[in-house]
Order: C-alpha cells, then structure tokens, then sequence
C-alpha cells in the first residue's frame, strides 16, 4: 500500500493517499470563506494533495472558536465555499470540510492576538458544553446544555451537512476531538452531567452518535464520512485508547468510513510524549481492532515516515498539517523522491523533472473567449 496508491471509499476515489489536515485560518467575517481560503487550499490541491479540507467549519455561530473562524451556519456560507470546491476539483483534488463546534473552548482570541475570552461586547459570545466546567483559567464559563439545547447541536450539524453538499464537498470529517464539544461530552474530565449523556461510555458517546446518523441521512450513501478524534487525553481519569476503540465499534454501523486519529486537547497540563508520527500507534491499534480505514497525523514529515505508515498497514491515509504550510506542493516533491511519476500541472512542467506526466489544463467556461498562442504573446 504505497503512498501513491490510489484509495476508493464509497464513490469517491483519492489519487494518493496524502491528505490535507483541517488547519484553522482565523481569517473570516461572519464565516464567510475569502480569497484567503481559496488560495490557501487551492495551491495544496495544485500541489498534488488527493483529498483537502477545510479547516474546522463552525456549524453555528456559537459553535466557533474564535470570531474569525470559517462557518456553515447560514445558505450564504454556501456560494464562496463552492468556489473553492470547484477549483480543488477542476485540479483533481477531493474537496472536503470538517464540520466542528467549539463547545467551551469558543469566544477565544485568535492565537497571533494573544490568548483568553473575547467578551460578548466585542464580538463574543457565550459558549456552552456538557457541563458548566471551563476549559482553563482565563477561558469564559460555559452555560451547561439542556436536552434542547443538544437536540440543537445535532439539527445544526444535519443542516450544516445539507449545505456542505450543495457546496460541492465530497467528504465530510465530523470534529470529535482537541477538546471541542463532541470531545467535551466524551471525556469524564468534562463531562460530569447525570443525565442520559453522561456518566457510563455508551451515555458519553451519544451525542456524537446522534450527531453520526443524523448527517449520514443527509449525506448520499456514496460519499465518504470521516471523525476525528483524540484517542487519548494524556491525563489519567479521562478519555483513552481503550474508550476510543469502543466509541469507533458504535460507529462503524452508523455508516463512518475513516477514523482520523489524533489526541489530547480536553486540558492544560497534558503530558503528551510528543515524537516524530506519535499517534501513528493510536491510527495502527484502531484499524485492527475495529477493522476500520484510519488516518494517522501529527508530526509526519518525511517521504519515507509516510510512505512506511501504509506500507506497515498501521492507517490507510496520513494527515498532514504543517509540513503543508512549509511546502505546499510536498506530494510532487516527494514523489520524485520515492520515485512515482505523478502529473504535474501543466503550468508548471518547466520546472518539472524529465518525462513528467502532466495534468490536462482545465477548459475555460463555455463562451469565454481565447486567445491564440500569437496573441497571448503579445497581451
């Protein structure tokens, strides 16, 4: 299982096996996707990625992180976001957004501002969570969910879904992790409610899956769903791998095709052994024991690490975040490496290695007028 295998899941067929890892920007209004996401997702999809997502899509307002995050809370949300989609496609990409709500880790100044709660009278709001506990010092108090409020959580992710497909997505990742609110109910370091989404494993897993099935009946069956969650917390007395296994075995049936595996993010002070692919382990335990398709993350960087993940069967795709913001084109430059011929835009042979495929211009849109290759010389 090479990195450059191609990968069918349902109807929908990735050209490799490197995917781009939902990075949150910080840089709407109002939710609204800019020239900002386009090209910041349009030059991976250049680059060769198979599959890009979106960075955590806010399925309401409250469900932010920040004022700044990108969302799908309204049918406006959904023109600029199928701008972007039409480009990754046109490119041979799989475009994809990650639905999220920030539960009591919201109404956060964005990370190059500083840090703590934005207040309700510039701009913030406030965040709610499974139980009234904030997420660290500094952090604003959630207001703890009622029944209602949850029932409202879910109708927020099946709209959010509606518009993601008439957007264009191909795929959908569900947030379940970094201590966001699925992973908020998840969690017993979060979630000391008594009620019917509390207390025992199978009443903590609810919500997400509630949330699973009500987006896979909007959904069509032939695309693909992913979750991300943290397998662990690192903090003894919380979430671990162990519960993870038995969340993904619940929801395997509800019609989730990939677990993306990552951890940590439910509180300060974690003691997280952090080495190069540290949460392969958690993606390789998983796949095997529940007999899923997995996605490793966190520290991949090289050819060879992401090349020996699959081959090694331990996930089926890997996940890759910064190491894109370094070099947005890493899949074509590691292919050379490991020595596959993958397509290169045509645009940009003149930089490419000797006897590269290329990847067909896209057509210009029916009657837009061209210019012959004399007068393109002369413009």
């Amino acid at each position: 299982m090479p990195l450059f295998d191609e990968l069918t899941i349902r109807g929908v067929t990735l050209r490799n096996r490197i995917v781009v890892s939902p990075m949150c920007q910080y840089s709407s209004t109002d939710g609204f996707a800019t020239d900002w996401h386009l090209v910041h997702l349009g030059s991976r999809a250049v680059g060769g990625a198979s599959l890009v997502f979106t960075e955590a899509c806010a399925v309401s307002p409250a469900g932010r992180i920040s004022p700044q995050d990108l969302g799908i809370w309204k049918d406006e949300h959904i023109e600029p976001l199928a701008r972007i989609t039409r480009f990754l496609r046109d490119e041979g990409t799989v475009p994809g957004i990650q639905l999220a709500h920030a539960g009591r880790k919201g109404s956060t100044v964005r990370p190059w501002e500083g840090s703590g709660a934005v207040p309700e009278s510039k701009g913030g709001w406030k965040p709610v969570a499974p139980s009234a506990i904030p997420f660290a010092s500094g952090y604003p108090m959630p207001a703890a969910l009622d029944e209602k409020g949850i029932q409202s959580v879910v109708k927020s992710f099946a709209d959010a879904t509606r518009r993601a497909l008439e957007a264009g997505f191909q795929v959908i990742e569900i947030h379940s992790a970094h201590g966001y609110l699925l992973h908020e109910f998840l969690s017993p370091l979060s979630n000391q409610r008594t009620d019917s989404y509390g207390g025992s494993l199978e009443n903590r897993c609810r919500l997400v899956r509630e949330v699973v099935s009500a987006v896979r009946e909007v959904w069509p069956a032939s695309n693909p769903l992913f979750v991300r969650i943290s397998a662990t917390d690192w903090i003894e007395g919380g979430w671990d791998l162990e519960q993870s296994v038995e969340l993904v075995q619940q929801l395997a049936p509800l019609g989730v095709d990939l677990i993306d595996c990552s951890s940590g993010g439910i509180a300060p002070g974690a003691k997280i052994p952090i080495h190069a692919g540290y949460q392969v382990q958690f993606a390789r335990e998983i796949r095997h024991e529940v007999d899923i398709l997995t996605g490793a993350v966190g520290l991949i960087t090289s050819a060879a690490q992401a090349d020996a993940i699959l081959r090694e069967e331990s996930a089926d795709v890997v996940l890759l975040a910064r190491e894109f913001l370094r070099h947005p084109y890493w899949p074509l430059e590691v292919a050379r490496e490991l020595g596959f011929p993958v397509s290169w835009p045509v645009q940009y042979l003149r930089a490419a290695p000797d006897g590269t495929p290329t990847r067909e211009p896209v057509p210009p849109p029916e009657g837009m007028d061209t210019l012959s290759e004399s007068e393109a010389r002369l413009e």
